[in-house]
């Protein structure tokens, strides 16, 4: 994979001549010389810092490196997103502008503001940057905000044609089934309770609520604490959609893990098993007074989070035990043992209302 830029600090990503040339013309008060550092990478959209000669700080964000589907990573999808939230109470880093021609940079990529704080994305972080008290209001900004982005007037900021309203639990089961349909058949081993448990959510999807912002990814470690602990910005819109709002709801239980769980569904240590944090009933309750809504059939989306999950962690173990992904990670054969947990786990929040 090539390199762009010059020089021995050359950064995979970004053509530095040629994006700091767009950040002159396109992004008030910016000032070359630039200097970029990678601030998330692997398969999904990357993320780089960007400094300019002043010190001031902005966030590149474009498409990972190599051929990708163009769908997976839009860059004029999140700007919008972020564009349209910047004036709703859903705390967003600012949208600065947005390049749709590929001579740039190789991609399309969009720039937004710099927010400042931590994101807790283990046990580790957790212990370094929150106190107890700081860990419950972290969790207490976490329900809230969760409550903002489902309260948001779609068509009033202009996203009511971001995805189809209705039908999302639908059409998520049919999606992510066929993904793991055609996972099975690179890894060619049963795990049962799949598909046992997509039989069983297929015939008892609740009726949806109402059609709101999905984000499709919300937990802790996809936002950006202040050194207030409350929420910064919410980060990651790569897959937001509309749809149920539930399905945030259900999602954010399954990675909110407690200290005395069963299931030990996730690889890395989860931060909210610290002493501080809420628990997930107090969660769903402070969500509830806050949003209004219904909470009564929880548990199927909790199943279904779960289930989510385990048909996304087949496809990762998938793409690496077949070389998809080029040389297979040290250790990458825990992906096929999560997928079986995760499985477990969907099976029992399923026997709580099946």
């Amino acid at each position: 994979m090539p390199k762009y830029g010059h020089g021995p600090m050359a950064i995979d990503g970004v053509n530095e001549a040629n994006v700091t040339a767009w950040f002159e013309a396109n992004v008030d008060g910016a000032k070359a010389p630039l200097t970029f550092d990678l601030i998330a990478g692997g398969h999904s959209n990357l993320t780089f810092g960007v400094t300019d000669a002043t010190g001031a700080r902005w966030v590149l964000r474009r498409p990972p490196l190599g051929h990708v589907l163009a769908t997976a990573h839009d860059m004029r999808r999140e700007h919008t997103i972020i564009s349209a939230l910047g004036p709703t109470p859903v705390p967003v880093a600012p949208a600065i502008g947005l390049c749709t021609d590929e001579d740039v940079n190789g991609a399309p990529f969009y720039v937004m503001g710099y927010v400042d704080g931590n994101v807790i994305r283990d046990a580790d972080a957790a212990r370094k940057h929150l106190d107890e008290a700081g860990r419950r209001r972290a969790s207490e900004s976490v329900a809230d905000v969760m409550a903002d982005i489902h309260a948001v007037d779609v068509d009033a900021v202009g996203l009511g044609e971001l995805g189809k309203k209705e039908g999302y639990i639908a059409r998520q089961l049919k999606r992510w089934y066929s993904q793991f349909e055609q996972s099975q058949e690179l890894t060619n081993r049963p795990v049962p309770l799949v598909h046992e448990v997509h039989d069983t959510l297929s015939a008892c999807i609740p009726p949806q609520e109402g059609a709101t912002i999905v984000h499709g990814d919300y937990r802790l470690d996809n936002c950006m604490l202040g050194y207030d602990y409350q929420i910064a910005a919410v980060l990651d819109w790569e897959i937001c959609t509309l749809g149920d709002p539930l399905a945030d709801v259900g999602l954010l239980m399954v990675y909110w893990n407690e200290a005395n769980d069963t299931h030990d569904t996730l690889i890395t240590a989860s931060a909210t098993t610290l002493p501080g944090f809420a628990t997930r009933a107090e969660l769903l309750e402070r969500y509830a007074k806050t949003s209004g809504r219904d909470l009564s059939a929880i548990d199927f989306y909790v199943a279904f989070g779960y289930w989510k999950l385990a048909c996304i962690v087949e496809g990762v173990y998938a793409r690496y035990a077949h070389g998809a992904m080029g040389k297979p990670a040290e250790g990458f054969e825990a992906f096929a043992t999560q997928t079986v947990r995760l499985a477990d786990a969907a099976k029992a929040a399923v026997d709580k209302f099946a």
